[in-house]
């Protein structure tokens, strides 16, 4: 089973999201929290894997519940929960070490199997946002040469590496492009997430958009 937590100030919400997501039989929301506090004491008591933070709640907000959720000694995956008008919030999530985001209009079957990919540690993004947020990105010329700056470092394996993080690939499948072992692409990740200065896969994916960082082709 997959244990959820789902924080949203708004019992509609959380009521709708733990329908759809108990649905499943392999997922189970083991508690809700109100506000970024109540998150941070539910997860140092329930120990789910998965949590789902809003992003504007009074009192403690969900960007700071996530950089104080990040610090525990064992983090679950945080996924943020945004609308449509919130991309500010959405790169301070990320910021912060969230390892994606999703619309909370997300289609039920569409919010199961990410939630599923989530806890398995991988990248989960809305497509709308995240094209927004790159184009966004592509015309601001400035943070162009800086993502190309950063990305310099990097060494033509790491430069692939951090092309299929762009795609939002897994290590399996990073593995089946590079003809690498998985234990190998993990170590590659984990080193140039350092390098990079960056939390988490969906920042450094999200580097590669900005730095024009591309996914080397298939080879037959």
């Amino acid at each position: 089973m997959i244990p959820v937590l789902v924080v949203d100030d708004e019992p509609m919400v959380c009521a709708h999201l733990r329908t759809i997501l108990d649905s499943a039989e392999d997922i189970e929301v083991v508690g809700e929290a109100r506000d970024g506090a109540e998150a941070v004491e539910s997860v140092l008591g329930l120990r789910p894997r998965v949590v789902l933070m809003d992003l504007r709640m009074p009192g403690v907000d969900g960007i700071v519940a996530i950089e104080r959720i990040g610090a525990l000694a064992e983090s679950p995956a945080v996924v943020a929960l945004t609308t449509f008008d919130d991309d500010t919030h959405v790169v301070r999530a990320l910021s912060a070490g969230a390892i994606g985001f999703l619309v909370k209009t997300t289609p039920a079957e569409d919010l199961i199997n990410l939630v599923r990919v989530a806890a398995d540690g991988h990248t989960v993004m809305s497509p709308e946002i995240t094209h927004r947020l790159l184009g966004a990105s592509a015309g601001d010329r400035s943070r162009a040469e800086s993502a190309r700056r950063r990305v310099a470092v990097l060494s033509d394996r790491e430069h692939d590496l951090l092309g299929c993080l762009g795609q939002g690939m897994s290590n399996a499948d990073i593995a089946g492009r590079l003809f690498l072992s998985e234990a190998t692409v993990k170590s590659y990740v984990s080193r140039m997430l350092t390098k990079l200065d960056c939390a988490n896969r969906t920042q450094a994916g999200l580097l590669a958009h900005e730095a024009g960082v591309v996914a080397p082709p298939t080879r037959e």
